[in-house]
């Protein structure tokens, strides 16, 4: 049973900080990479931040950049997401998202798994 369990999530003030947590089970963890991906009401999901199975290389996107830190730990099958400097903009549902893509033959095999999501809430 493939499981993703975010946690961290909740009620801060702008400017403060946040680190959310993303516990895996049920799959070769450090064969997939993770990402943190976020919705707001209203608005279509965006990614926040991609870390790759190693974790050699991260990405962020722009609204986030600089703000927020991605990290990984493969013996504890862990995805981390620490931000700060926050905004109220950034008040959404953030999921864990795990994937692999890979060809077997000529045919494409995906796996996409997510977590049930962590409320974030950035108001005074």
């Amino acid at each position: 049973q493939v499981q993703l369990v975010e946690s961290g999530g909740g009620l801060v003030q702008p400017r403060g900080s946040l680190r959310l947590s993303c516990a895996a089970s049920g799959f070769t963890f450090s064969s997939y990479a993770m990402s943190w991906y976020r919705q707001a009401p209203g608005k279509e999901r965006e990614l926040v931040a991609a870390i790759t199975s190693a974790g050699g290389s991260t990405n962020y996107s722009d609204s986030m950049k600089g703000r927020c830190t991605i990290s990984r730990d493969n013996a504890k099958n862990t995805v981390s997401l620490e931000m700060n400097s926050l905004k109220p903009e950034d008040t959404a549902v953030y999921y864990c998202n795990a994937a692999q893509r890979y060809y077997r033959g000529s045919f494409l095999r995906e796996y996409d798994y997510w977590g049930q999501g962590t409320q974030v809430t950035v108001s005074s």
